[in-house]
């Protein structure tokens, strides 16, 4: 077989055919990275890649092959053989006809295994090339921060490397030695060896001694940024006295082992360096493990504190800076716990913009009503930002209509249609957070197809999108036929609007040579003989926001969440850019997964989610704002936070990728925001890390926990949210991110008892080139030790049981259709805390789109809830708030059937309205005379009704359940007419 010239022309057919689509696939990468603008990424890490990989390999190689030759010219010219000896003699016969090959492939071998650990490191090498100072000095060696970054890494990497050199240059000397008989065994344990072997194995021993020692004192540098289960981490009091010490000693024993070695390739005699060897083993046992072991037991554990004090001191004062909390403003906050008539009155701004729309909830409502197509799609979870409607901010939830080709008509879904006709999303989906239409859906005031409303798109085609195709071919010369759908239309024949691309997206393939290039890439022929595959024809692909930032900044951590906004008249997604580290010196590490999942991440389908769930850091900035164009894929990366030195690391290892401040327009900066994840990290930090007295944080007594979600079944963490409030401490009400805090418990011992409320500014303002003064400043209401404010977990108790909220959602929760309950929102207004809690109601089976129904309000003990917030409000605060709710004015339609397709189900997209509220200047409408009566009458009725519908349903009679179903309607709107009155 092996002489088949059929065998050797399949094996070099094969060869070929790797080898190109290997080249495909990396010549197709060179040609985006330079399309886009950033081929010194793709370059930078490919020449060091190589670099690394070259360096690794020829050391290893070339010292493997010098320490065999050496170890072959070293052999005796003649050594007689006897016994046991004239085995290995075969052995060497039969392997002398391959030794000169051997001498090749055995160094070469180890050296492509010593390379590819070497390539990996590209990024260590590089960081500490272009190492910056941290001006933070750590307190044990006094050495700059950036040394345990950046340069101890890079060191211990080359120490590691070396190490591994000298061990298998060592072993492959000895193989061949023993193989020529160099190195011979006598009886017993006695081993003799002539000089040439005694010399080459003694130095190389030495060399190997040495290393290890270097590793050993390079060990007691790394403990500063130690993992330690249970207690702070860094260097604590056994570290400092114990171990170190014994790293220390175990790095001169090391030296002293080479020193011995190094006089036993002199002497020949081998009794020194083993004695010295058996010392480092017995010392590592001792010294390194029994030693630090009984200083913990014996000395620190009867009296950890006064040990442990001063390096959880170092651990505090670290974690707060690595982690950005040493600057928070921490604030007394005593809630009133008693709701007063007018209490609202100096918090009118962050009243008027609580939030509503539930980003979680309304996304099915989203689809029914702006989706027009099923090859368009919403995401899961909308997005929360802020707009400028008639000259007044507004809270706004929004999501991009994105292309979904699994949504494509059967029968439609070929080549042709999958990347050359549907190639784009349409537009945006907009409505005001803080209200509703009458009927409890969205109020948007931009959406439609084509595009319109008071955002002023001019360009609504989206090509990169989170759900775009892997890749699409658009574009073509000026006399083209448009192929690409860009929306439907009544208006045409052929039921659509066409367009053809126009700009620079993505790489041309019109050549001869791309159009193979990508074939083979995305192995389709289509690409090759297709005539909507033109000339001028660009295809795109890579076209995930996440992904394209992900690609041309591989240092940084991208964020959970990608966020569309409306910057210029453009569609633009932004993705905000950590730079981490898990090597700072004492501060405290967190496991990213369990600091950012939470109800809102766990069913998220944007690209980042898994994205960061293994890493653990111990220092993380926000240094990167990063913005993709939605039409042309551009990508432009702004330096947030340019006084980080790995940000500054990184951008001498990558010059002029990073665009400043200075250049980031008004309408950009409008729509940037503090980023969830790192308010996530950070609360987690705060949770422990707000206690900076170190007795008291040894105690643990004053720790806190971030609350689960009381509206998910399963256990899991509330999420932060946006809203437009104002702290105590504040001049106005500015966007924010906030959470709380309970005490943490012992198992499953949780008091549902607020200990914090933690909000941070997200306001960057308007201004070009100039981030808000006030941006980025974290504020934390810590209330007093004996208080007893209800947390999450008790107010969602309180209102599930409240014994009108209970009748509320009996009465919503009719045949057929269920409630769903909206996050918890928590304020600090009034000079208490405020919840809110819209309840939304939805079919049970079929079509479900959630409706605004109801909202309920706590405040202290009391409890409302209404059809619209600021009705709730009134009830809560002694029938007088002293502040408008958003939907003040909202006149909830009773009779709705919340089961009920909303309009523009049939594809006509209804009419954004720019207007808050089209009802707002509506006076909710009186109950008709007669239908007023007592509450308990009221209720009464209603159950009645509901009776006589379950009844009806179940006979078949459809005529009595419509009826009773008005009746229903009817003694709803009587029983808010009741309470009402009963408020007032």
């Amino acid at each position: 077989m092996w002489r088949s010239p059929v065998f050797w022309t399949i094996a070099i057919l094969v060869l070929l055919g790797l080898a190109l689509l290997g080249a495909s696939r990396v010549w197709t990468e060179v040609l985006w990275f330079r399309q886009i603008g950033f081929l010194q990424v793709f370059t930078t890490q490919w020449v060091a890649r190589i670099v690394l990989f070259l360096i690794g390999l020829v050391v290893m190689a070339a010292a493997t092959w010098a320490a065999l030759v050496l170890a072959y010219r070293g052999r005796p010219v003649y050594a007689p053989s006897t016994g046991s000896e004239q085995v290995l003699e075969r052995y060497q016969q039969q392997f002398e006809p391959l030794r000169r090959p051997a001498l090749i492939i055995v160094p070469l071998v180890l050296g492509l295994f010593a390379a590819g650990n070497a390539s990996a490191q590209w990024e260590t090498v590089l960081l500490a090339i272009n190492s910056t100072k941290f001006g933070q000095v750590d307190p044990q060696f006094h050495l700059d921060a950036s040394f345990y970054i950046f340069e101890l890494p890079a060191i211990r990497f080359a120490v590691s490397y070396l190490t591994g050199v000298a061990l298998m240059s060592l072993i492959a000397s000895l193989v061949m030695h023993y193989l020529y008989r160099g190195v011979r065994l006598g009886g017993g344990v006695k081993v003799q060896m002539t000089r040439a072997a005694r010399v080459q194995l003694g130095l190389m021993a030495a060399v190997f001694s040495v290393l290890i020692g270097v590793r050993y004192f390079l060990d007691r540098y790394s403990m500063l940024a130690d993992v330690n289960n249970g207690g702070a981490d860094g260097a604590g009091y056994t570290a400092v006295n114990a171990n170190m010490p014994a790293k220390l000693i175990l790095a001169c024993i090391a030296l002293f082992v080479a020193v011995m070695f190094a006089v036993a390739a002199w002497k020949g005699d081998w009794k020194l360096p083993a004695t010295a060897l058996g010392l480092m083993v017995l010392s590592a046992v001792v010294v390194g493990w029994a030693y630090p072991a009984l200083i913990q037991k014996f000395s620190v554990e009867p009296s950890e504190l006064d040990k442990e004090q001063t390096y959880i001191e170092r651990n505090i004062s670290a974690t707060r800076f690595a982690f950005g909390i040493d600057d928070v403003e921490v604030s007394g906050y005593t809630a009133k716990t008693d709701a007063q008539a007018g209490a609202l009155r100096e918090d009118a701004d962050s009243t008027a913009s609580i939030r509503l729309l539930d980003p979680t909830v309304v996304s099915p409502t989203f689809r029914q009503k702006e989706q027009n197509k099923q090859y368009y799609d919403f995401p899961t979870v909308l997005s929360v930002d802020r707009y400028e409607i008639d000259g007044e901010k507004q809270d706004t939830v929004i999501a991009v209509r994105d292309l979904k080709l699994s949504g494509i008509p059967q029968g439609s879904a070929n080549w042709v249609n999958q990347h050359t006709v549907y190639t784009h999303g349409y537009g945006v989906a907009a409505a005001y957070g803080n209200t509703t239409d009458d009927q409890g859906w969205p109020a948007f005031f931009e959406g439609g197809l084509p595009a319109f409303g008071a955002l002023d798109v001019s360009e609504p085609r989206v090509y990169f999108g989170t759900t775009s195709p892997d890749y699409s071919i658009v574009g073509g010369g000026t006399g083209d036929k448009p192929v690409e759908l860009d929306y439907p239309s009544d208006d045409e024949a052929s039921g659509q609007i066409s367009t053809t691309f126009e700009g620079d997206g993505g790489p041309n393939v019109g050549s001869a040579l791309n159009k193979i290039l990508y074939a083979l890439r995305f192995g389709s022929t289509n690409i090759l003989f297709s005539d909507n595959v033109r000339p001028e024809s660009q295809i795109f692909y890579d076209r995930d926001p996440f992904v394209r930032v992900q690609k041309v900044a591989p240092y940084l951590t991208l964020d959970e969440r990608v966020y569309p906004a409306v910057v210029d008249g453009r569609i633009a997604w932004i993705v905000d850019g950590y730079t981490t580290t898990d090597s700072f010196p004492y501060a405290e590490h967190q496991l990213l997964s369990s600091a950012t999942m939470d109800s809102i991440s766990s069913r998220s389908n944007v690209a980042g989610i898994n994205a960061i769930t293994a890493q653990s850091v111990n220092y993380i900035r926000n240094s990167v704002k990063a913005v993709v164009d939605a039409y042309d894929g551009s990508v432009t990366l702004y330096a947030w936070d340019v006084d980080d030195p790995v940000l500054r690391a990184w951008s001498g290892v990558y010059n002029n990728s990073l665009a400043p401040v200075s250049e980031i327009s008004g309408d950009l900066m409008s729509h940037l925001r503090y980023p969830e994840t790192m308010f996530k990290v950070q609360r987690t930090a705060l949770a422990s890390y707000h206690v900076t007295d170190a007795r008291s944080f040894f105690f643990s007594q004053d720790f806190w926990k971030t609350p689960n979600d009381p509206t998910q079944e399963n256990p899991i963490q509330q999420p932060p949210y946006y809203l437009t409030l104002k702290m105590p401490t504040q001049d106005e009400a500015v966007f924010s991110l906030s959470s709380t805090y309970i005490p943490v418990g012992q198992g499953t011992d949780d008091r549902s008892i607020l200990k914090g409320f933690l909000a941070v500014n997200s306001e960057t303002g308007n201004t070009p080139g100039k981030v808000a003064d006030d941006y980025g400043k974290i504020r934390l209401l810590r209330l007093p030790q004996g208080a007893s404010v209800a947390g999450p977990g008790q107010v969602q108790n309180t209102f599930v049981s409240d014994p009108e909220v209970k009748t509320q959602i009996r009465l919503l929760q009719d045949q057929g259709t269920e409630v769903v309950r909206g996050n918890l929102l928590t304020l600090p207004v009034g000079g208490g805390l405020l919840y809110v809690q819209p309840m939304y109601v939805q079919a049970t089976q079929g079509t479900q789109f959630p409706s605004l129904q109801k909202v309920v309000v706590g405040f202290g003990t009391e409890v409302g809830v209404a059809d619209t917030l600021d009705e709730a409000l009134n009830i809560v605060f002694k029938g007088d708030s002293g502040a408008e709710a958003g939907d003040k004015g909202v006149d909830r339609d009773p009779t709705i059937d919340p089961g009920e397709e909303p309009p523009g189900e049939d594809g006509a997209s209804p009419s954004p309205d720019p207007s808050p509220s089209s009802s707002a200047s509506q006076s909710p409408s009186a109950p008709p005379s007669g239908e007023a009566g007592s509450l308990t009458q009221a209720v009464d009725d209603a159950l009645k009704a509901l009776a006589e519908a379950d009844a009806a349903m179940k006979a078949g009679d459809w005529d009595a359940y419509a009826k009773a179903q008005k009746d229903l309607a009817t003694a709803r709107r009587a029983l808010e007419a009741a309470r009402q009155a009963a408020s007032t």
